[in-house]
């Protein structure tokens, strides 16, 4: 007999999730806290908005969750299942934005989801959905790999192709049609996901929904004291109008949200508080703005996560240098260019360091798979005093230039 879908397990779980991703954000905010607005919803159900803002790290965030119900289900959920058509229904999810002040950190978004309906004379009817997706300003392909083996891992236990699935749909998915572009670097999404075995079906779901801030707390560290000025600053409010463009346009959750009477202010929680829009703007070639989509792309040659290539770059050695400032190294340009011509599998970027974070930063980049780190201005003498194996010139001069793990 088929496993009846526990509902209240799904609420529990979810709420517990908002409270963690809240908890964790604001460890690292360090001031700035989530405000929590609770709602109810007059034709059924409610939820709870928790948004921070000015703060630190986050110019804007919200962590929503809802639990919403009605007689008849809208149009949006019932496109692709006629034979639900006024069925009595209930959804709830979590689904977060969080927008950074820093354009070195990602943008980013996570949702996941339950719908049921119990339509008449018949058993109850679930799906699950989620995933999320990661939207950089100025990409490293160093968060990119963590980002989506993070993501691989959470689909593991689910079978050997989920990941890959996942990922296709999530490139598919987000992506804005009327500019021929992706919205970001992927990540995961699914939707619609009942095999008939429903701990099965939850497990995938929370799975999912755990790992979401483990893949983007690591890089929220290592990026979000990279300096920065006036451009990068107008170029992150320039491509934040694409992530505009795709919620207004494509977004189901959106649609979905207005459709079903849902509340105006937390579905549009995911709008960025500043966005431009310049006309016909087009960064110069070869700029770091211009990388962007010319190297993070999945039409663009040698991007690091297109579908023919995810598992090579994901099994590919991971260098950086580290420093600060570190935005003047070529480093990562010219390694890349020695790997890409003599086919060696490396992938090099660059990591500012926090002045008084160098030994956090290199203890979580050899902890992320990471296989060794160049060392430039301010740290060769910290890097001396961390390291506990020196060759004899680093002795001498009691400085270190490389570091590698045991």
């Amino acid at each position: 007999m088929p496993q009846q879908p526990d509902s209240n397990a799904v609420k529990q779980y979810l709420l517990g999730l908002q409270d963690t991703i809240c908890q964790r954000l604001e460890a690292l905010e360090g001031g700035a806290e989530f405000v929590r607005d609770a709602w109810d919803r007059p034709e059924g159900g409610g939820g709870v908005s928790r948004v921070i803002s000015d703060g630190r790290i986050f110019e804007k965030g919200g962590v929503n969750f809802s639990h919403v119900m009605g007689d008849t289900m809208p149009a949006s959920a019932t496109a692709h299942r006629p034979h639900l058509a006024g069925a009595p229904w209930q959804a709830m999810g979590v689904s977060l934005v969080i927008h950074p002040n820093n354009p070195y950190v990602p943008t980013t978004h996570a949702n996941v989801r339950f719908f049921i309906a119990t339509p008449e004379n018949g058993e109850p009817v679930y799906w699950f959905g989620g995933g999320y997706d990661l939207t950089p300003y100025y990409g490293f392909d160093e968060d990119c790999v963590h980002w989506h083996k993070t993501a691989e891992a959470a689909c593991a236990p689910f079978g050997d192709d989920t990941y890959r699935r996942y990922k296709d749909w999530c490139d598919d998915y987000f992506y804005l049609r009327h500019r021929d572009e992706p919205r970001g670097v992927g990540g995961l999404f699914f939707d619609d996901h009942n095999t008939g075995d429903f701990e099965q079906d939850f497990g995938l779901m929370k799975s999912v929904g755990n790992s979401y801030i483990d893949a983007y707390e690591p890089i929220i560290r290592r990026r979000m004291d990279h300096t920065y000025g006036e451009r990068e600053r107008d170029f992150q409010l320039f491509r934040r109008g694409r992530y505009v463009e795709f919620n207004l346009v494509y977004d189901r959750g959106t649609l979905f949200g207005l459709q079903s009477g849902g509340r105006t202010e937390s579905i549009l929680m995911s709008l960025p508080p500043l966005v431009r829009w310049d006309y016909s703007r087009v960064p110069e070639a070869g700029s770091e703005e211009a990388r962007l989509t010319e190297h993070f792309s999945p039409a663009a040659t040698g991007w690091p996560m297109t579908r023919s290539n995810t598992r090579q770059v994901m099994n590919n050695e991971l260098y950086a240098v580290v420093g600060h400032p570190i935005n003047h190294s070529k480093s990562p340009r010219i390694h890349s260019v020695f790997a890409s011509q003599t086919g060696e599998p490396v992938e090099y970027t660059a990591v500012q360091a926090p002045l008084d974070g160098f030994a956090a930063t290199v203890r979580q980049f050899f902890e992320g798979g990471g296989k060794g780190l160049n060392v430039t201005v301010p740290f060769k003498e910290q890097a001396w005093d961390l390291a506990e194996c020196r060759a004899a010139r680093a002795e001498k001069s009691r400085c270190c230039q490389h570091t590698i793990p045991e």
